[in-house]
């Protein structure tokens, strides 16, 4: 059986993040991206396995 899922995201408790950025959009159809914060850029890219490793 498969479970239900509400038709609205539910309340967001005071611990979850206020914004909400999905990695697609972010990447598009890259598989790394630069990300600059406080004057230094970083490196973002998705592994082959998946997952995301961010380095300076």
């Amino acid at each position: 059986m498969s479970e239900h899922e509400p038709d609205e995201p539910a309340e967001p408790s005071g611990d979850e993040p206020r914004k909400v950025v999905r990695a697609e959009e972010l990447f598009g159809e890259e598989r790394e991206i630069w990300i600059e914060h406080d004057g230094v850029r970083y490196r973002l890219r998705i592994t082959r396995r998946g997952k995301l490793i961010l380095q300076k």
